[in-house]
């Protein structure tokens, strides 16, 4: 019998729910949803920030900015930069964990190429370098965001090594 009851009361609910919103504007809905989905975004940031899982804050707070427009990076960028930081974490060059620790080490020549997403085995010039270099600079820069000294640090150490390596 509750159930029958409890059943009632939900599909009332939900029936004056969608009267409710079969009369609001389009506009409003889709500002509605938007403010919803970046308020749950900086929720979660928070939330994973607190639990000390910073690696999924990042991609967290790059989507929110993203949502906001205010960094204007789009999902490529964001994919891209993510692989980024997974190349370096996977050599050994990047580690949230490690914050005050010093993360320079020598780069080999192939994880230079990997850094700058450059084809190792082609014929790669010096515009070419300069291209990718600056591509990635403008996303990692610290003047854009001051967490990202580090990564920068580590594009600029791989542009060296790839252009002393084609000279």
């Amino acid at each position: 019998m509750n159930i029958i009851i409890y059943t009632v009361v939900i599909l009332t609910i939900f029936y004056f729910l969608l009267r409710l919103i079969t009369n609001i504007s389009s506009r409003k809905i889709s500002k509605g949803l938007r403010f919803l989905i970046i308020l749950g975004l900086i929720v979660l940031a928070v939330l994973f920030a607190i639990g000390g899982k910073f690696l999924l804050t990042l991609p967290l707070t790059l989507a929110s900015l993203a949502l906001l427009k205010l960094k204007g990076l789009s999902i490529f960028q964001l994919i891209s930069l993510f692989r980024l930081i997974q190349t370096l974490r996977r050599s050994g060059r990047f580690s949230f964990n490690q914050a005050g620790t010093n993360n320079v080490s020598s780069i080999s020549v192939s994880e230079a190429y990997k850094i700058l997403n450059l084809d190792m085995n082609k014929k790669v010039t010096k515009e070419d370098v300069n291209k990718a270099y600056i591509k990635i600079q403008k996303k990692i820069h610290p003047d854009i965001s001051p967490e990202t000294s580090r990564l920068s640090s580590i594009v600029n150490e791989a542009k060296d090594i790839v252009l002393n390596d084609i000279s």
